[in-house]
């Protein structure tokens, strides 16, 4: 028995590596270079205070916070294995108002969090200040949430390829699929040019770029989007940085790093597969950014970049079994796969491992797109 999985970015890799510590054969394909597509472009956040926003998304919300409760012994044990440090931080987050619609929306916020049982808090200006000093002064309210913690997803990629390499997983870059093959419902393997790789199971982790790979019949071919995101990073001196938590101001984040920079993102744009910066983008980042902490203003810009995140139809993970006998999805994760990686590499190689489909994934399936796929 044998796996391949096409796409090498953090839930592809964590699958595999999961399924070669079980001593499962398993190749990962990726078109570029491993953890350097979406995984690479994100801001490494673990909040659920972002995706438990509506009482309509609960499904949503409670695969995000069963996954945040794994981050701290998969960072653990994916730091051992690799000899890696992945920057997990678990300062928590602010989450700040400007003005009386937004002091509505914290109120908002804590209720709903509060029936989650999630630990928030309400600060005034002066609270928050106290606790970041940088904030503007223009601040009038923010609400603590421990429970946001990040990782530097860049090192978890280079953590997560070393791991994979180490327990004996076959990794192949720069190598594109050009065909998934399917006989008589059964995925038969994937053709790379003109050479056939045979696999029981094919899982499809390949983002933004699953739905477009040849050989899908309609039934399994994901509702997967390409959404637009551009981000920036300012540079701080590492020994002093201008905040400690996560900070999430009107429009915009704000993420510091343990080697100084400081990530402020991130636009979402419907543009198809588009990856370049613009004016206008970068801009409006920046005068959020600015207007969140004014200090950011004096800083030097480090890096600007796009990503594309994976947005499904309901943006929510397509995880689990197809139509096709064999063909397994892991894709779809929108802004949310850093924080679903430890749920999505348990529950997809428990199923190839077991046969059986648990609980958290199944209101995932493609099934519920049935009636809409093309």
């Amino acid at each position: 028995m044998t796996a391949i999985i096409v796409g090498g970015g953090i839930n592809g890799l964590s699958i595999g590596w999961r399924l070669a510590q079980a001593g499962y054969p398993v190749t990962v394909l990726e078109a570029g270079e491993a953890g350097h597509r979406a995984t690479w472009a994100s801001a490494g956040l673990l909040a659920p205070h972002v995706v438990v926003t509506t009482p309509s998304e609960e499904q949503r919300s409670k695969l995000v916070l069963a996954s945040h409760t794994m981050w701290p012994d998969f960072a653990r044990e994916l730091e051992e294995a690799s000899g890696i440090s992945i920057g997990y931080r678990t300062e928590g987050s602010l989450v700040i108002a400007f003005d009386q619609p937004g002091l509505d929306h914290l109120h908002a916020h804590i209720d709903l969090q509060t029936q989650w049982g999630i630990d928030v808090r309400l600060l005034s200006g002066d609270e928050a200040r106290r606790i970041e000093s940088h904030l503007s002064p223009d601040v009038i309210a923010a609400v603590f949430s421990p429970i946001d913690h990040q990782v530097d997803n860049r090192l978890v990629a280079q953590a997560l390829r070393t791991t994979f390499l180490g327990v004996g997983g076959d990794l192949r870059e720069h190598t594109p699929v050009t065909e998934i093959v399917i006989e008589d419902d059964h995925v038969r393997g994937v053709r790379i040019d003109s050479e056939l790789l045979q696999a029981d199971y094919v899982i499809l982790a390949a983002g933004a770029w699953s739905q477009s790979i040849p050989g899908l019949p309609a039934a399994a071919r994901p509702p997967v989007r390409p959404v637009k995101g551009q981000i920036l990073a300012v540079q701080m001196p590492p020994d002093a940085p201008l905040v400690r938590h996560l900070i999430w101001g009107h429009d915009v984040y704000i993420i510091p790093r343990l080697d100084g920079r400081l990530i402020i993102g991130a636009t979402i744009e419907e543009k198809g597969f588009d990856t370049q910066l613009t004016a206008g983008g970068v801009l409006g980042l920046l005068q959020s950014g600015c207007a969140t902490l004014p200090a950011i203003r004096d800083l030097p810009i480090h890096e600007m970049w796009v990503g594309l995140r994976p947005g499904s139809a309901d943006d929510a993970p397509i995880l689990g079994l197809t139509p096709i006998h064999g063909l397994i999805m892991a894709t779809g994760h929108f802004a949310h796969g850093i924080v679903l990686a430890p749920i999505t590499a348990q529950a997809i190689s428990h199923l190839i491992l077991t046969g059986e489909t648990l609980d958290a994934i199944r209101p995932f399936s493609i099934s519920r797109f049935a009636h809409s796929n093309p």
